[in-house]
């Protein structure tokens, strides 16, 4: 059961989208290859490794554009949080 008056928590924005960018690294049939080269290291791993700043540019665009969004419950009560929910029955 949800914290904030029964629903799910789940709060939808098209930013979300921009996270599915990072599991575009999971598709290994377009990596899998050495070509090119840098630094000795094959494409394929330092592909990889590429892919984790472009997860956390993607994590902090959508972090920082929807942080204030959504709205609380109305019958939340201000004086209890999360921790304190044991309190109320």
């Amino acid at each position: 059961m949800a914290a904030h008056g029964g629903g799910s928590g789940f709060r939808w924005s098209p930013w979300n989208l921009l996270l599915l960018v990072p599991l575009l690294m999971l598709v290994t049939p377009w990596f899998n290859s050495t070509d090119p080269v840098v630094f000795g290291m094959p494409f394929f791993y330092w592909s990889q490794f590429l892919w984790v700043p472009v997860g956390v540019v993607c994590v902090l665009v959508v972090y920082l554009r929807t942080k204030g969004d959504g709205e609380y419950a109305p019958d939340v009560d201000e004086r209890v949080d999360d921790l304190d929910e044991g309190a109320r029955r």
